[in-house]
This record gives structure tokens, C-alpha cells and sequence, in this order.
């Protein structure tokens, strides 16, 4: 069975929701970043962490990107024309609109008080609105990223979206986005994760 080590209301949602899509048991040990649990594992703090028989798998989107491997769900092959552009996605996700949160989240809670800079966060609502629009343009006809199959590049999207609504961030309230946004949150995956989050407040 699979261990996540992180706190369910940071990026350990991805991982707990892509071990639902796969259909794989796990546990969450809910220790917070930079808790002395989490210090022994990674030396940065930082959560999620991903315990598979023993080995020590750091970093959200590495964990993912694992499992998809490791289970040939929710991923093109490496070294197709397919995956680079699956990687695109999620590089572009974690670049654009993660990069805005995490620089916002930074500023609000997470750096010491003396150093935050407040008034960064104006700024990074425009890089996230801006990345909105470049996602609507990268969006083709299907419903997810790469068309009409679910891939852990929907899963990596579909976190920053929640992240944004909890930092108070503008989201569309219809069209492309906001439909693929939509469909996302409506997964039976999506809606078992999130449970266990709610449950773990």
C-alpha cells in the first residue's frame, strides 16, 4: 500500500487524487511542511511525500508522473509526440499557474513577515488571469488537455483551480475553462478525493 506524507490540503491532493483515478489503496500520514516527519524525509519540509515499499519519491508532480508510469494509466508514453505534449501541460500548469499561486500563497502566509511583499500578490492575479487565457487558447475540442483522454496534466490543471479559489483568485464563470474546470471537479475520482480532504480538516 501506497504512504503519503503531507497534511490532505496541500498538493497531496493530487497525488490522493490520482491514486483514486488508478483505483490504488493508500494511507496519509498528516504532517505538516516542515514538521520534524517530514524534515527526516525530504530536507526542504516540503509535502507531499510518497512512500512506496520503503523508497522516498519527493515533489507532486515527480510523485505523479511515477504513478502514472509505473501503472500505464493517465499518461502517454515517454518519447512520443503525445507526451511531450502531455509534459507541456503540466509544465505549463506548474510554470504559469501554479507559479502565480505559490508566489502569492509565499507572500500571505509562508515567508517570514519581514520579507513578504504584499503587493506582489496584484500581480501575480494578473499572471494567473493571464495564464487563464493562454489555457482557453491551448484547450481543443476535447474535454481534457489532451483531448478525450484523462491525463495526471488534468489532475496537476484541475489542483491549481481549487488552489485558486481558496486564495481568492478570479476563475471564469463560463466558457471553455470554466466547462473544463467543471468537468473535472464532476469525476468520481475528484469527489472521493476531496471527501477524505474535507474529512481530514
Amino acid at each position: 500500500m501506497y504512504k503519503i506524507v503531507g497534511f490532505p490540503r496541500t498538493r497531496a491532493m493530487r497525488v490522493m487524487w490520482l491514486l483514486e483515478e488508478l483505483g490504488e489503496p493508500y494511507e496519509i500520514d498528516p504532517a505538516m511542511p516542515q514538521s520534524e516527519t517530514v524534515r527526516k524525509l525530504d530536507p526542504g519540509g516540503k509535502v507531499p511525500i510518497l512512500l512506496d515499499h520503503g523508497n522516498v519519491i519527493t515533489e507532486s508532480v515527480a510523485i505523479c508522473t511515477y504513478l502514472a508510469d509505473k501503472h500505464g494509466q493517465f499518461t502517454f508514453p515517454a518519447g512520443t509526440l503525445e507526451r511531450a505534449r502531455q509534459d507541456s501541460f503540466t509544465q505549463f500548469a506548474v510554470d504559469v499557474l501554479e507559479g502565480a499561486l505559490w508566489t502569492a500563497s509565499k507572500n500571505t502566509f509562508i515567508l517570514p513577515e519581514d520579507i513578504r511583499v504584499p503587493e506582489i500578490k496584484d500581480t501575480c492575479r494578473k499572471e494567473f488571469r493571464h495564464g487563464l487565457d493562454i489555457l482557453q487558447q491551448k484547450l481543443g475540442d476535447g474535454p481534457y488537455a489532451m483531448g478525450e483522454t484523462f491525463t495526471l496534466a488534468d489532475i496537476i490543471i484541475g489542483h491549481c483551480s481549487g488552489w485558486a479559489v481558496v486564495a481568492k483568485f478570479d476563475l471564469p464563470q463560463d466558457g471553455p475553462v470554466y466547462d473544463y474546470f467543471k468537468r473535472l471537479r464532476e469525476r468520481p475520482a475528484f469527489k472521493a478525493m476531496k471527501a477524505k480532504v474535507d474529512a481530514a480538516q
